[in-house]
């Protein structure tokens, strides 16, 4: 039983050395974390931004195939326009 208490006493110190360590790789794991969230994040909002393009290029297309204009280069030129003149209001 003696031996058994000896030993309590060594291994008590040990172990809160040995605690240091964990708590700095935890630490650099939540660092890690944080680091992989913040760029999901943004790679999530350029896809997002991305993909608004891309609906907005398809209403286009939308609009020459379902008008039945005699000058689609005119319409095409104004639907770009118009396509311009969104973008500006909503960038402002």
């Amino acid at each position: 039983m003696n031996d058994i208490a000896s030993w309590i006493w060594v291994l008590i110190p040990l172990a809160a050395i040995g605690i240091a360590p964990f708590k700095m790789w935890i630490k650099v794991k939540e660092r890690q974390l944080m680091a992989q969230t913040n760029l999901t994040a943004e790679k999530s909002a350029q896809y997002a931004s991305h993909v608004e393009r891309l609906e907005q290029r398809v209403r286009v297309l939308e609009k020459i195939a379902t008008d039945r204009g005699i000058d689609t280069a005119t319409q095409i030129e104004a639907l770009r326009d118009s396509s311009r003149i969104e973008q500006d209001t909503l960038t402002r």
